[in-house]
């Protein structure tokens, strides 16, 4: 049997390998961690772009709600104010009973016979009317 042969420069080209390939593996996770934070940063950039936007668009409100002319306008469109010599017409509703709804009667059930009903289950519906019309 052959003695195998053991030298420290077969020990150290081994160990050479085990290390680059422990620094290529390292070097592989962090590349994929940095295109996962590239993506969230590009997600967070557009979230960002949009609350911006969105909060621009509310100061923009504030600042029109608290001008007099904006609480003027609110108050004659939508709270229902009146300025002064405007005449407010209030309309009330016609004097004199309420008539009373005539109520529909009830449709009235069709009774088949049974015959009628197998008929109508084994045979579309427009064949089994003409065939119930015929005499």
């Amino acid at each position: 049997m052959k003695r195998l042969y053991f030298s420290w420069k077969y020990a150290l080209v081994i160990a050479g390998i085990l290390l680059s390939l422990r620094f290529v593996m390292a070097f592989n996770q962090r590349i994929n961690e940095m295109h996962r934070l590239a993506a969230q940063s590009t997600r967070v950039a557009a979230t960002l772009s949009h609350l911006t936007q969105e909060s621009i668009s509310l100061v923009t409100q504030i600042a029109q709600a608290t001008l007099p002319a904006g609480v003027e306008q609110w108050a004659y469109e939508k709270g229902h104010m009146a300025r002064p010599g405007d005449k407010v017409i209030i309309p009330l509703a016609p004097g004199g009973a309420t008539p009373i709804p005539t109520p529909t009667p009830p449709a009235q059930p069709i009774v088949l016979s049974n015959w009628k009903v197998w008929l109508l289950l084994f045979v579309d519906e427009a064949k089994a009317q003409d065939l119930l019309s015929q005499p």
